[in-house]
């Protein structure tokens, strides 16, 4: 619900929360307007198709209609002056990404105490806009991690790039799974040093799948072939399937990547946010 303000507040609920997905809801410039993007919103509403009781801490423009953007989905919203707003402009090199606005940052001190429960916690940065040091209040949940906000930096004109994160090797070994892209990795040493910070990591391959690196073990999971359409928010997508089924399973991190590269494989195939969610529903959906 809003207050008189128009601060999105948490929705009021006696069930459980399952899974909560924290991060920056997007404005993703395209020629027809703003877009909805960002992890809290490919991931929370992939969950909550998934069968999943799902809540968001977010922070955005009072104006930003979240109802709408995360239907079906408790909502907490610091609300400010400015969205998380990108553009994206697609090369023959690959994406050049410009950041135009960063919402409010998110601490601790943000979260329902209620929601501290929660099954599932997704921590989905992408404008190093997550105190990391929340994850100290989730000690009965299933934590995981997509850092490639806290990976990413910006110059003056807002072009984004990547980086190191300093903080990595304090806070990876705290989550039960750390899934990243390849694309967000520097160099070989760093995937080297992901994988001895983290209890169990996946990395993501795009078209080709997924690695799974757990303990000594490593394996690699081929993706379905399908028609490609729109890959926006499949990591986010693949993500969220991939806690989901490692919760359901008892921590099976070769089920996951098996049924998460299925779900993300589908989105692919569907050009709207809107239409990856229904496509998701009809074969996969519990709600």
């Amino acid at each position: 619900m809003k207050t008189k303000h128009g601060k999105q507040q948490a929705t009021a609920s006696i069930i459980p929360i399952d899974y909560l997905v924290i991060g920056h809801i997007a404005c993703d410039l395209t020629p027809d307007g703003c877009a909805v993007g960002g992890t809290v919103a490919y991931a929370g509403r992939a969950a909550h198709i998934l069968g999943c009781h799902t809540a968001v801490l977010t922070s955005a423009h009072a104006d930003y209609d979240l109802v709408d953007a995360l239907p079906g989905i408790d909502i907490h919203c610091l609300a400010t002056d400015r969205s998380t707003t990108f553009a994206n402009r697609y090369t023959a090199e690959g994406r050049v990404q410009t950041i135009h606005g960063v919402a409010a940052r998110l601490t601790a001190a943000h979260i329902p105490a209620a929601w501290q429960r929660a099954a599932i916690v997704h921590l989905g940065p992408i404008a190093n806009e997550i105190d990391p040091a929340m994850m100290h209040l989730f000690s009965n949940s299933l934590i995981g991690l997509t850092p490639q906000g806290w990976m990413r930096q910006w110059d003056a004109n807002g072009r984004v790039y990547a980086q190191d994160w300093q903080a990595a090797r304090a806070y990876l070994p705290l989550a039960a799974a750390v899934i990243i892209s390849e694309e967000d990795l520097l160099n070989d040493a760093m995937l080297a040093q992901y994988r001895r910070w983290s209890r169990l990591l996946v990395l993501t391959q795009g078209y080709r799948g997924c690695t799974v690196f757990c303990g000594d073990e490593i394996r690699q999971f081929d993706a379905p072939h399908v028609p490609e359409v729109e890959f926006t928010g499949a990591g986010d997508i693949f993500a969220a399937a991939y806690l989901v089924r490692l919760w359901q399973t008892d921590g099976n991190p070769w089920e996951s990547a098996r049924f998460a590269n299925e779900i993300a494989a589908a989105s692919v195939t569907q050009q709207t946010l809107a239409g990856k969610m229904e496509h998701i529903r009809q074969q996969w959906g519990q709600s």
